[in-house]
């Protein structure tokens, strides 16, 4: 039987509204420890992804993972919430604000492309092989993050990104990351995005491998009215990479949707 259990959180701020972080392939709730200081007057929940920290796994597919982040929201008391997304955490947001309209106030994409493996049919398949070929010989997910991490980064990264990002990439529990890598690669809901009414903010860094300008811009073009914010030197990683940065443009767009 599919364990529905409710994912676990943690909380930052004394706010009475809600924005939610969801964070990327190789994250957890604390890798989103630099954003936290500019939502001290939100009330901040950073999750662990089902299959990761103490969240238990639930059955492969985004629409698995945006019933467990409703579930949460539900355990948490919070009818409506900004979500924030990070890469696949993006994917989970705008799968969510898709089917539960109601209970999103605002969409934050962050280096969260609206489909994976855009780039051709072999893009899936190399991903996955070096994502798992690793594993696969025997190699733990500590032993690859150095590698891994240093992939993602653009070229004038914070000194503390890359061991922030090493630490919590190696603390991924190897069954939870395994089950997120075999979900990302499903993901497809360019036809969707002009569905979207709730003010969305599109954030992508200026040298991502991964989230390349030209997809994000593309996207915010395809959703009604959506900003689009580029984090210049930034890689995969800009809220660890560009902290200032990231934390004034996310900011600045949730405050032009509370005076909204």
């Amino acid at each position: 039987m599919t364990d529905i259990s409710t994912p676990q959180w943690q909380e930052h701020g004394e706010g009475s509204r809600a924005v939610v972080l969801l964070h990327g392939l190789g994250g957890n709730a604390g890798l989103w420890t630099p954003t936290l200081p500019a939502l001290d007057a939100y009330r901040a929940l950073a999750w662990d992804m089902p299959g990761y920290g103490a969240s238990p796994l639930v059955e492969p597919g985004f629409p698995a993972l945006a019933a467990a982040l409703g579930r949460m929201l539900d355990a948490a008391g919070v009818e409506r919430a900004d979500l924030v997304g990070h890469s696949i955490g993006g994917m989970v947001a705008l799968e969510f604000a898709l089917t539960a309209p109601e209970r999103v106030r605002s969409l934050t994409l962050y280096a969260s492309p609206p489909a994976f493996g855009g780039r051709g049919p072999g893009f899936r398949e190399r991903f996955l092989a070096s994502r798992l070929a690793p594993l696969e010989a025997g190699r733990s997910l500590a032993d690859i993050a150095p590698d891994v991490v240093a992939s993602l980064l653009g070229t004038e990264p914070d000194p503390a990104a890359a061991p922030a990002a090493i630490a919590s990439m190696a603390a991924v529990p190897e069954a939870g990351y395994r089950a997120a890598l075999s979900t990302l690669v499903t993901f497809d809901r360019r036809a969707d995005l002009g569905r979207l009414a709730m003010p969305c903010l599109v954030m992508v860094g200026e040298e991502d491998p991964l989230a390349p300008f030209p997809v994000m811009h593309a996207m915010a073009g395809a959703i009604p009215e959506a900003r689009l914010a580029l984090i210049a030197y930034a890689g995969h990683l800009a809220h660890l990479e560009r902290p200032h940065e990231f934390n004034a443009m996310l900011t600045g767009f949730l405050d032009r949707v509370e005076e909204g």
